[in-house]
């Protein structure tokens, strides 16, 4: 790395010296309008204030510092070599992956989200060059100065018609394994070219959006020019599609961007002709042709980004049979294929979904890619239809089965996020194939650009404009509705409670409605099917102020409480959802979870863990009317909040040999929360009678 700061260490960031247009129109093209994450600053010190700093402070300088220790960069640099001189030309490692420069560009994208929230972000140098995480720091460097050094070394690896793939470049006679002495043939099996392009193009365009600088920008348009001009139906080009699907979302992101119309093109072809290549695969959801598909199937990482460039595409072309495509999958997915946690892929065999209703809690697989790849599918399904169901899905996915792939310390990540654990999963420091921590890296750091929406009004028919308020978390946010400026501050401890204050701070707007999410837990509904029921009474409530006053609102058909207004700097929105503790139960023909019930309070998932419980709870049956009550305690330096519960223990009695029952308090932790204190049992889905002991987990 050393190399990396003697090339551009006083480099400043350059402001870009051509407007990018969103779209042919102007729009972004959606139906309801994203709101960027350069708008929303997320309050410190908060829940996802936490996460954010512990991004700042710790996974992304990991991240950079694995890709400095594990070779990333040497990739970049071999190939530069090699194109310099040809003579040159460099041995494949073994161990390596095809995939390898993606590591590389999800960090930066991750550190660009940060430098919104900490823009003089700095990174600890030691004396050799490179991140110094553990001391012997020397100085420290800007993170800015860092992203603009490695982005050098990336524009060197890029070949003059813009190609830009080191498992080939370095090598080109005796390539990555993977790859093939061709460019593209090795495509739809293992060479991951396009899955390049793809995490390159998005982390180029959040560093383009974040710092103003086109310097990453142009380097993924020359590559996605190089694309679009040898891979098609076209006479001469390659008619292959992505292996691994990802350059469909970011295809149609760059068309959002530049308004240039051929990369949404591009994108649409790579989902139009997958199931009419050679290929055709569950595991790659090319079995047949994507407007086609009715269920989810084969490698859940990959179909959560399929699903998510069919709505891009569904979104920005109005295709009716992209739209039923996807949707028919979603429906499949909510109502038949995912956890409670909101995690997909259920086995290890392919790191895939399983049959319908095949969930098993033990060896569930809930890759922490898969959560993201589902937060990124319901994500652009809100977009395109503008209901709330998508983002009950989401958050349900977002607090749970995501941020469980990563610690409280920002070290520590999970590849797999099962269900129960009998002490043999562990959090480990970093994986050889890294794309769950580096994918973390650049997740987490976006969230704020998933808080708020915008629908504008588009004739006297569809109302008023509209601001979506979907996640509740404090932060301030500057939007821009029918083109005039609206300031907002959102105050909460949610997820911990159910009190939400919104304060107008500006207004240019003049008349606009405020949509208020009421997520589907306060409306007894667990997710948007019968796939989990609430199995208590309770009936839990909401309710609204505005300036004070209450306001009798419910939900419309989209799953928003809708206050229409012309609002005035200071007015005040206060929304007060009742959080309770509940148990859920799933759907009878989920095999795993008969005779079982799980806790849940709020967004949160509850399970019980080890530590806290002084018994074996593989043992122990919760009862049916629990009596749950709130504790809290510290995990990992953090406070979490707990529930207590009553329930019954089955046990050996040493002296006679028989079963006996006593009762005990049954301690639960948020199930994102686990695997902090040491090895051991944990479970999320409780013993109720006898029936669970027959069936398999």
């Amino acid at each position: 790395m050393k190399r990396i700061f003697s090339v551009f260490l006083f480099c400043a960031v350059t402001v870009a010296t051509s407007t990018a247009q969103k779209s042919d129109s102007g729009k972004s093209g959606y139906p309801i309008e994203p709101v960027p994450f350069t708008s929303v600053k997320v309050v410190p010190h908060t829940f996802w204030g936490q996460r954010l700093d512990v991004s700042r402070r710790v996974t992304v300088p990991l991240a950079f510092s694995k890709c400095e220790e594990t070779g990333r960069y040497t990739n970049f640099e071999n190939a530069a070599e090699h194109l310099k001189d040809p003579q040159k030309v460099f041995e494949i490692k073994p161990g390596t992956f095809s995939f390898d420069d993606t590591d590389p560009y999800k960090t930066i994208e991750g550190a660009s989200y940060l430098l919104q929230t900490y823009p003089d972000m700095t990174l600890p140098m030691g004396a050799d060059g490179r991140i110094a995480l553990n001391g012997g720091a020397v100085r420290e460097v800007l993170l800015r100065h860092y992203v603009d050094s490695v982005i050098d070394i990336i524009a060197a690896a890029q070949e003059p018609d813009g190609y830009l793939y080191t498992a080939r470049t370095q090598n080109p006679l005796k390539p990555h394994h993977w790859a093939t002495l061709n460019r593209w043939e090795g495509e739809e099996w293992q060479s991951h070219e396009l899955y390049n392009l793809g995490h390159m193009t998005e982390a180029a365009i959040a560093h383009y959006q974040a710092t103003g600088s086109r310097r990453f920008l142009d380097i993924a348009i020359r590559y996605a020019d190089c694309v679009c001009r040898e891979v098609g139906r076209g006479e001469g080009q390659a008619h292959v599609v992505p292996g691994h699907q990802i350059a469909e979302m970011a295809l149609a992101k760059l068309y959002l961007v530049t308004g240039d119309r051929k990369y949404l093109d591009e994108a649409k072809y790579f989902l139009d002709d997958r199931g009419r290549t050679k290929t055709k695969s569950d595991y790659s959801q090319s079995h047949k042709p994507v407007t086609e598909q009715k269920e989810a199937v084969g490698h859940a990482v990959r179909a959560g980004y399929m699903y998510a460039g069919m709505a891009d595409v569904a979104a920005l072309t109005g295709d009716s049979t992209y739209i039923r495509a996807i949707d028919r999958i979603w429906e499949n997915i909510v109502s038949k294929k995912i956890y409670i946690t909101g995690g997909i892929g259920s086995t290890s065999n392919g790191e895939a979904f399983g049959r319908n209703y095949e969930l098993p809690n033990m060896t569930a697989y809930c890759e922490t890619c898969a959560a993201i790849g589902n937060v990124y599918t319901n994500y652009r399904l809100f977009l395109l239809h503008g209901q709330s169901k998508y983002y009950d899905v989401l958050e349900r996915s977002l607090y749970n089965g995501l941020i469980s792939g990563m610690s409280l310390e920002g070290n520590g990540f999970f590849y797999p996020n099962p269900l129960e654990s009998d002490g043999q999963h562990e959090r480990q420091p970093w994986f050889g194939c890294a794309c769950c921590p580096s994918n973390l890296s650049r997740f987490i750091p976006s969230l704020p650009g998933y808080v708020y929406a915008v629908k504008e009004k588009r004739g006297e028919v569809s109302g008023e404009s509209g601001v979506y308020v979907n996640l509740y978390l404090s932060n301030s946010a500057t939007l821009k509705v029918g083109g005039k400026e609206v300031a907002l501050t959102q105050q909460t401890n949610y997820p911990w409670d159910g009190d939400v204050r919104l304060t107008v701070d500006k207004n240019k707007a003049g008349l606009f409605a405020l949509k208020l999410r009421i997520p589907g837990w306060v409306q007894n509904r667990v997710l948007p099917s019968d796939l989990y029921q609430y199995a208590d009474q309770e009936q839990p409530g909401y309710s609204i102020t505005v300036n004070g006053e209450q306001v009798s609102v419910t939900p419309s058909a989209d799953g928003y409480a809708t206050i229409v207004r012309k609002w005035k700097k200071g007015d005040c929105v206060a929304l007060h959802l009742d959080m309770k503790p509940r148990l859920v139960k799933a759907h009878r023909s989920v095999e795993a979870d008969r005779g079982r019930l799980a806790v849940e309070r709020g967004p949160l998932v509850y399970c019980t863990e080890h530590p806290d419980n002084a018994f074996n709870i593989f043992s122990a049956f919760i009862s049916p009317d629990p009596h749950f009550a709130l504790g809290r305690t510290t995990i990992a330096g953090t406070e979490v909040q707990t529930i207590m519960a009553d329930g019954q223990l089955v046990q050996t009695d040493p002296a006679t040999h028989r079963l006996k029952v006593n009762d005990v308090r049954m301690t639960l932790i948020p199930y994102y929360a686990w695997a902090h204190r040491g090895k051991g049992r944990m479970r999320v889905w409780q013993l109720q009678d006898v029936e669970a002991a027959t069936y398999g987990r």
